[in-house]
């Protein structure tokens, strides 16, 4: 006969065997210690609520100050699931986070599964997973598509960007860096994606015409940073933030290790990056 001790063991791991698959059922991948992140985070941004939509998300991002820089979180599963990591970000993912918190806020929900909703919407093309040539790994793609859905509006153009125009082959030129792209066919998708972001006309502001556009910006407003890498569009992405000094400062997973607020102005933060080209903004809707 099993001791009281054995049957808690065996009715905790069933328990946590359920849940495990209802998140496989789901699509959602997650640790325990993200769902108890997610619950703390939900009692933190309660409060936070602001009256624009940028405000609001510059108030939840900085709540993640001090959290890791961390590369390649959605690399853990051979085929594709929604992964929900709030333990570390990279630059991208931060991103997408605050957004995705900031609009389930907005839509004064709580539960995980509605959290993950949003977040599949905000990093799969048309918000639909479909294998790992649906996500949007180059960030021009992204503002594409988040455009189309009315989640963001990019406003490089409008802030007098000049034309990006530029192969985008750098997955495929650099196929060892993807574990993803070893599948021919997850290649060949990618290849025909890069082909078709090659002709988007993008816009972006010039590194030396930022503290123009600058008085423009809003708090919240997508930046990312335009490379002159060959193949690639983007480098790294952020939040606007505007300071007590009235200069705008990037909000940010920092390559450097943690989540944090550039020390220097954005204009000036970029004069260091030798391959920065200027900036591409979106503004969250």
């Amino acid at each position: 006969m099993l001791k009281k001790a054995s049957l808690v063991r065996i009715t905790l791991f069933s328990l946590l065997f359920i849940i495990s698959s209802v998140s496989v059922a789901q699509n959602l991948s997650y640790a325990h210690e993200d769902l108890q992140a997610f619950e703390m985070k939900i009692e933190e941004i309660k409060s936070l609520d602001q009256p624009t939509m940028g405000h609001t998300i510059v108030a939840i991002g900085k709540t993640f100050t001090g959290m890791p820089y961390i590369g390649k979180t959605l690399e853990v599963h051979q085929d594709e699931k929604l992964v929900i990591n709030l333990r570390g970000f990279d630059c991208t993912t931060y991103v997408e986070n605050v957004l995705a918190f900031s609009l389930l806020l907005k839509k004064e929900a709580d539960e995980i599964e509605a959290f993950g909703s949003i977040l599949r919407n905000i990093r799969y093309r048309d918000g639909d997973l479909a294998g790992y040539p649906s996500r949007l790994h180059y960030f021009s793609d992204w503002l594409h598509n988040n455009e189309i859905k009315g989640l963001v509006s990019n406003i490089s153009c409008e802030l007098g960007g000049v034309k990006l125009e530029k192969e985008i082959a750098f997955m495929t030129s650099h196929r060892e860096l993807y574990p993803g792209l070893e599948d021919d066919k997850n290649f060949e998708v990618i290849r025909n994606t890069e082909e078709r972001l090659s002709h988007i006309t993008l816009c972006y502001i010039p590194k030396n015409k930022i503290k123009d556009v600058e008085s423009k910006l809003e708090d919240g407003d997508i930046i990312a940073l335009a490379t002159s890498i060959e193949g690639l569009d983007v480098t790294h992405t952020g939040f606007a933030h505007r300071k007590a000094d009235g200069r705008i400062y990037l909000l940010h997973a920092s390559v450097s290790g943690q989540v944090e607020i550039a020390e220097k102005p954005l204009a000036e933060y970029l004069e260091k990056i030798k391959k920065n080209i200027g900036i591409l903004v979106a503004r969250p809707l």
